[in-house]
């Protein structure tokens, strides 16, 4: 029996544009007033998932920076298993190299990210891996489609997922997750149950059990709606 659900949130349960889905979000507080546990899931930064939380209706249990960050309840213990030095440097080493190409490169938040950095999607990803790759850095490149993102390898949706499992006392067999972008591919693989929405990339698609036919929040709800149907039968 599923007892947990973790999403993603840019692409999952707002729309292209970034506007959250209102019917999403009453999905979510559906599955929450049940007793079903949901973790908000995302590249974005603690505080912006904080005040999320609070909007949406969850008890505050998120994953954070592509898993660089996650907590259980607005409470619990913030864990911090990336690191943000190695990442920090290998941005300062494409940042001096797409410089020499005319192309500056601007951090996203700096001050209140714990783990990976984050930046405009105005360079070509592949390129960006090619440079870490020349200088043998310990990081990988993330492409969310709505930034870039720099993190610890090994560190990622799918591994917070299976520590907060833990910590929740839930196996991750007993909790779905849902996605959109190649940054959730791991997420998807580690839940029991992993649903990409439409607007995913094959790759994405290709790890999820099951594949929406809406896209973006809509398809979230359709997921929600499918697995969770004795909540909505009603």
């Amino acid at each position: 029996m599923l007892k947990a659900l973790v999403t993603d949130v840019d692409g999952t349960i707002t729309d292209r544009r970034r506007r959250i889905n209102t019917a999403a979000v009453e999905a979510v507080r559906t599955l929450v007033d049940a007793g079903i546990a949901v973790v908000l899931a995302s590249g974005n930064t603690v505080c912006f998932m904080d005040g999320l939380c609070k909007m949406v209706g969850t008890d505050g249990t998120i994953i954070g920076e592509n898993g660089g960050v996650y907590r259980r309840e607005f409470s619990g213990t913030l864990r911090i298993p990336g690191d943000k030095k190695a990442c920090l440097a290998a941005f300062e080493v494409l940042k001096d190299y797409f410089t020499e190409k005319g192309v500056e490169l601007e951090l996203y938040s700096a001050q209140y990210r714990f783990a990976d950095v984050a930046f405009a999607r105005n360079i070509d990803p592949d390129e960006a891996r090619a440079v870490i790759r020349d200088h043998d850095l310990p990081v990988r490149v993330l492409d969310t489609g709505f930034a870039i993102h720099l993190q610890t390898p090994g560190v990622s949706k799918g591994t917070a997922l299976v520590e907060l499992a833990r910590e929740m006392g839930l196996a991750p067999s007993e909790m779905m997750a849902v996605g959109d972008s190649e940054n959730d591919t791991e997420m998807l693989e580690a839940a029991g149950i992993g649903v990409a929405v439409r607007n995913a990339p094959a790759r994405t698609r290709s790890a999820a059990d099951w594949v929406s036919e809406g896209s973006y929040g809509d398809g979230f709800v359709e997921a929600v709606k499918k697995y969770y149907p004795y909540l909505f039968s009603r």
